[in-house]
């Protein structure tokens, strides 16, 4: 079975300047099989035909939450009410699993400084040994993975592809090389304009995580959508990790 693993992130990587407003780095990985990706693809693919007659429009959290581009038809509240039930009832309904890495940036500077490693390959790398875990417990047998993530730039691009490399070579604290080469683990880097749904619904999903992560108690009713999505075992939660 086939599996893909879409990534999308919330926040600034970067440690120099740091918002007050938003101190948070989220990475947010939506790990899905062919054949649920498949089913998700088509569901999206429908409800952007019924608003936008175009299944090639790309969905954007930003601009969906400030009705910008091409979703000013949002300003029509009539509009706007019928496109978040069906959006809310294909995030509900259809079958994936979240495995996210949240990095609090002021805490992670008073413990390690700003020179130490690259955050985003630190989320990342939680991210993939959790996945591993998931797919442990998956009775399916030639599991293969694909790591998918949208382009950020070409230096950007090369220097994550390295760490992967190095992953696949070395493995991560918790697991070793032998089980990620097990499940043939590739990545593919791919352009916004590629089009991805699984990476749109990455995008969706990112920024709702983040905001629970920096104020869990107040209401967020877009991550109340899927937290039972999260990679779950024995009753705990190991689809979200926060770091330190």
């Amino acid at each position: 079975m086939k599996w893909y693993l879409f990534i999308d992130e919330s926040g600034d990587h970067g440690l120099a300047n740091l918002d007050p407003d938003f101190p948070v780095f989220l990475l947010c990985g939506l790990l899905i099989n062919e054949t649920d990706y498949e089913n998700l693809r088509q569901n999206l693919n429908a409800v952007k035909n019924e608003f936008w007659q175009n299944k090639e429009v790309v969905l954007h959290s930003r601009d969906i939450r400030k009705w910008q581009n091409e979703f000013q038809v949002l300003i029509n509240p009539q509009v706007r009410e019928q496109f978040y039930t069906q959006l809310n009832q294909l995030i509900a309904n259809n079958n994936y699993c979240i495995v996210a890495s949240a990095i609090n940036k002021p805490a992670y500077i008073r413990n390690y400084g700003k020179l130490s490693n690259d955050v985003y390959e630190l989320a990342l790398s939680f991210i993939i040994e959790r996945v591993v875990f998931y797919l442990d417990d998956k009775s399916d047998g030639n599991k293969q993975l694909e790591i998918v993530i949208e382009k950020r730039g070409k230096k950007e691009d090369q220097k994550l592809a390295e760490h992967f490399q190095r992953l696949k070579t070395r493995g991560t604290g918790f697991v070793n090389a032998q089980r990620l080469d097990a499940l043939k683990l590739a990545i593919t880097f791919k352009d916004k304009k590629e089009n991805i749904n699984g990476l749109q619904l990455a995008d969706l999903i990112a920024y709702p995580t983040a905001r629970y992560v920096m104020q869990p108690n107040r209401a967020n009713p877009a991550f109340d959508l899927f937290k039972n999505k999260f990679y779950t075992k024995n009753g705990k939660r190991y689809g979200l990790k926060i770091f330190p």
